[in-house]
């Protein structure tokens, strides 16, 4: 699609006049002419005359007046969303201030408080909506207005580069103003703190009441589902999820809901495997018992770190065991070499648990085993993954915890080739990144030795057991066009194909999606979920036709998905192989009182399921011809019918309402009242006549008693 529609498709209403103006740009360059726009070698020999006067009215518009435009109104409407999102924190401050002086005493005017507070909080919760939906236009306005200067420029330099080159002016200009850099991190962790706060206001205790704690002898298992996100629609996927869930920051002593300004960290696993690359032979293969050994730690290590060793191990069934304990990074190469056991940190958890507890025993446990691990496998440190976390989850509630990796880097930390090593052998890990505090892009890093992921990692863990109701907005993120699903995922896997591909037989799966666009259209996305639902649905019901069952349920397509068409299409063929049956039974209009009640009353099907009053007649008559008169305004409502269903599948915006039917039906309705009241009239008066005819004898006729 040309960049003109792109931007055309992308605008905002509200902010039509604000954004870039391409086609006067497009004009001002003199070539908007040129056969189907193209800058071919022809057109460029038949435009005009590029001047000086020209080349400074093109400069102007596009960086005095243009970039000015955008820049400005994009630093007013940040400013006004702050704040907006400000005075929204003060008054929910004053109702949190209202507690505290009512906790202390009994404060009439702290309760009148409290009491307009909470009226007040279904609003506020639409002023944060509001504030976070401005917030994503801003981003989307930013990207695609920083598009467009490219583009312009590109397209400048394309035309006219022979005498006149504008896109490095552009380029230093654009890298000196902040509305395509502008991060709105602390925005997004001030809206879900309030985002936070409000739920529990309108939930009373039930957000804020911690789950039953788990039995120490019970595991607690995760169900985790692992996607990408493209970076256009990181910020989407951000806000969706801190509406529901507030944004959390690791922390050694507890997990607290982070305040603004906070930044989100960065994670360092360093991860082990052999020359040989079995640990990675065996992931790839989906081996049971699969193992990975990793060091972690958030942060720099110039700020010593809590380092943990961690050994995760893949059993049957999908389920993982982990072991892991913390170290100090000065221990870490002698503990690698064997020659140190944790043995100081054992002392100090003897001295304040005792010599025979349960953690001591499984601290030594968890030591033998990783140091063996090692041992056995003959493992060395080969791949670091580097990320920015953002993390999700109510603080004590771990029912759904979701995290968010973006900046996503990974780096050779092997020592294989003795001539040129990533890593000096006899340490555990490569000083020149963490000594200079290298972070994304770590643009000092030779270009083989690194290999930078294009998009986010979305990872979300359900726990077992979990109401169905409560996963509602995960299961419509999860089918959203915002992600692409990525099962089993692994940041170890990943990292050793991409650098170590001269070293290793196999490789994931996932590695030919890296080539092609992951996004994909909203309506696109919602009907391959439709279909997978659709698909699932058929396969439960035939498992659990086989076996038995009839717990399983039919599938509803959703509007405007294509399976109510094909579901349409099967009723259709139902309706017409079941005719033929329905018009060899008897008429129960035609025989009335000579049927029992179950001939007299059939199971309705097809169309008379739909169309109670619908007559299976052979003779399809509209107005019978005995008895009263009688509207059946089938047709009419057979074809609202269609008219409504194809508009509904269409989602079109038409109107539904039908003004002429109605009208129409009324007045068939009144003359069949009249038609009625004239007959019955007539045939009361020609009893009358019969009557006096025949004076001996007197009946009673059922047409004048009803």
């Amino acid at each position: 699609m040309r960049f003109g529609r792109t931007l055309q498709s992308s605008v905002y209403e509200p902010w039509k006049s604000k954004y870039i103006d391409y086609p006067k740009l497009k004009r001002l360059l003199k070539e908007g002419d040129s056969p189907n726009g193209r800058d071919s070698a022809r057109s460029k020999e038949k435009a005009p005359d590029w001047t000086e006067e020209d080349e400074g009215a093109f400069v102007d518009e596009l960086v005095n007046v243009q970039l000015e435009k955008v820049n400005a109104f994009h630093d007013e409407t940040h400013r006004s969303l702050r704040d907006r999102t400000t005075d929204c924190e003060s008054r929910l401050q004053e109702l949190a201030d209202s507690d505290k002086q009512e906790a202390k005493k009994d404060n009439q005017e702290a309760e009148t408080a409290k009491a307009k507070g909470e009226e007040d909080l279904p609003g506020m919760l639409k002023k944060l909506d509001g504030i976070t939906e401005e917030i994503n236009e801003l981003e989307k306005y930013s990207r695609i207005n920083y598009t467009g200067f490219l583009k312009a420029a590109k397209k400048h330099d394309r035309v006219r580069g022979s005498q006149y080159r504008v896109r490095p002016l552009l380029q230093v200009r654009l890298a000196a103003l902040p509305f395509n850099s502008e991060d709105y991190s602390s925005l997004l962790y001030q809206l879900s703190a309030m985002y936070s706060f409000v739920r529990q206001r309108l939930k009373g205790q039930q957000e804020r009441t911690s789950p039953e704690p788990e039995s120490k002898d019970q595991a607690v298992q995760y169900k985790s589902y692992k996607f990408w996100v493209h970076p256009e629609n990181l910020l989407e996927v951000k806000t969706y999820i801190l509406r529901r869930l507030p944004v959390l920051v690791y922390n050694p002593q507890a997990a607290k809901t982070v305040e603004g300004g906070q930044q989100d960290p960065r994670i360092t696993s360093l991860y082990f495997d052999n020359p040989g690359f079995s640990l990675y032979t065996d992931k790839v293969g989906k081996d049971s018992g699969a193992s990975s050994l990793r060091l972690r730690w958030a942060g720099h290590l110039k700020d010593k770190p809590e380092i943990f060793l961690e050994k995760k191990t893949t059993e049957e069934g999908g389920n993982s065991n982990e072991v892991r304990f913390p170290i100090k990074a000065k221990y870490i190469s002698d503990f690698l070499s064997d020659r140190y056991k944790m043995e100081k940190s054992l002392d100090k958890l003897q001295e304040r648990q005792g010599s025979g507890s349960s953690a001591v025993i499984q601290m030594r446990t968890n030591v033998d085993t990783i140091q063996k691990f090692i041992k056995e496998n003959e493992l060395q440190p080969m791949l670091r993954a580097n990320y920015k976390r953002t993390a999700f989850q109510i603080p004590g509630d771990d029912r759904v915890r979701v995290s968010l990796d973006t900046d996503v880097a990974f780096l050779r930390e092997d020592s294989l080739d003795p001539e040129r090593p990533c890593r000096d052998p006899s340490d555990w890990h490569r000083p020149d990144v963490d000594a200079n505090e290298m972070e994304f892009p770590f643009p000092g890093i030779r270009r083989g030795e690194i290999s930078r992921f294009p998009y986010a990692l979305l990872e979300i863990k359900v726990r077992e057991g979990v109401k169905r109701r409560m996963n509602d907005w995960v299961n419509d993120l999860m089918s959203s066009h915002l992600v692409k699903e990525a099962p089993r995922f692994s940041k170890f896997v990943h990292g050793i194909a991409q650098l170590f591909e001269d070293h290793v037989n196999s490789f994931p799966f996932w590695l030919s999606n890296l080539e092609t666009d992951i996004r994909r259209d909203p309506e696109m996305a919602f009907h391959e979920e439709q279909e997978k639902k659709a698909k699932h649905a058929a396969e439960e019901q035939a498992v659990g036709s086989f076996i038995g069952s009839h717990n399983s349920r039919a599938f509803t397509a959703a509007v405007g998905s294509p399976i109510s068409k094909s579901l349409e299409a099967n009723k259709k063929k139902t309706v017409v192989q079941t005719g033929d049956q329905v018009a060899q039974e008897t008429d129960s209009d035609e025989d009335e009182g000579t049927l029992g009640p179950a001939a007299a009353a059939p199971p309705r099907q097809g169309l008379q399921s739909f169309l109670p009053s619908f007559s299976n007649s052979r003779y399809g008559r509209w107005i019978k011809d005995t008895g009263p008169v009688v509207v059946e305004p089938k047709g009419w409502g057979w074809w609202v019918y269609t008219l409504r269903s194809q508009m509904i599948r269409e989602r079109s915006g038409k109107d539904f309402d039908n003004v002429a039917g109605p009208i129409v039906v009324c007045l068939a309705l009144v003359i069949a009242l009249c038609l009625n009241f004239g007959l019955k009239h007539q045939a009361l008066l020609r009893d009358e006549r019969e009557r006096d005819q025949r004076p001996i004898m007197y009946t009673f006729d059922q047409t004048v008693m009803s």
